[in-house]
């Protein structure tokens, strides 16, 4: 069995930063459990699934909320943006969830305390543990009290880098882009994508990212940077 990494941070003072305190501080404990410190004391992933889900409930009925006029489309994309990794990671951040997890040694070794995938499945498994700790009302009142700023941040719906290369190769007739995974490399709680998009007549951009649809934007991405610097050729 793998050694474990500790940090050994009393659960006090984290439950101070969430602002609830909890019954059960084993149950805070496990959502801080990286699947890497071994399966024999449990791992925040079932905590995570929770967390996940009822972060997406809770986040669905602030938007419905906060804009009555927008249409589907539009609060699709505000959700997108407000329940992604990196903004799940973010608040993570602001808590310092990283210098609580507790790792495997060689996770904690590969930088695995400010690895995003990591941090926002740790935000999610805290959630999580709220829901079941203090039922809805208290996941609720934190997820309000940490993501009603980001979703105040911006007036118009968010649009991510594969909508914007989208609308801009269809108003030219270009076609759809198109997305291929490339490779697909790391273990199972930590995986790395790496994908090419292609437009016809503009060329083809590689990223990677934790998940395909990061490697996917972040693709996206690097093709519009070359759209707004003509002087960028080149494949990849």
């Amino acid at each position: 069995m793998e050694a474990v990494e500790d940090t050994g941070q009393p659960a006090e003072s984290l439950e101070e930063a969430l602002g609830y305190r909890f019954a059960s501080t084993a149950l805070l404990a496990l959502a801080l459990r990286h699947p890497s410190a071994g399966a024999k004391a449990g791992s925040n992933q079932r905590l995570e699934f929770l967390g996940d889900r009822v972060l997406g409930m809770v986040v669905a009925a602030m938007l419905y909320e906060a804009f009555p006029r927008e249409a589907e489309g539009a609060l699709s994309q505000r959700y997108s943006s407000l329940v992604r990794r990196e903004t799940l990671a973010g608040v993570a951040r602001s808590l310092a969830l990283g210098d609580r997890l507790t790792l495997g040694r060689s996770e904690g070794a590969a930088g695995g305390r400010d690895n995003p995938a990591n941090l926002a499945d740790a935000c999610e498994a805290v959630i999580g543990a709220l829901y079941i700790d203090g039922g809805l009302e208290a996941a609720e009142r934190f997820i309000r009290r940490h993501w009603t700023p980001a979703m105040n941040a911006d007036p118009e719906p968010p649009r991510d880098p594969k909508t914007r290369l989208q609308e801009w190769t269809q108003s030219r007739a270009l076609g759809l882009p198109v997305y291929r995974t490339l490779s697909s490399s790391g273990p199972a709680h930590s995986p790395l994508f790496e994908v090419e998009a292609e437009v016809t007549g503009l060329g083809k951009a590689v990223a990677t990212g934790a998940t395909k649809r990061a490697a996917e934007q972040g693709a996206a991405g690097a093709l519009l940077a070359r759209i707004n610097d003509p002087g960028r050729n080149g494949d990849g």
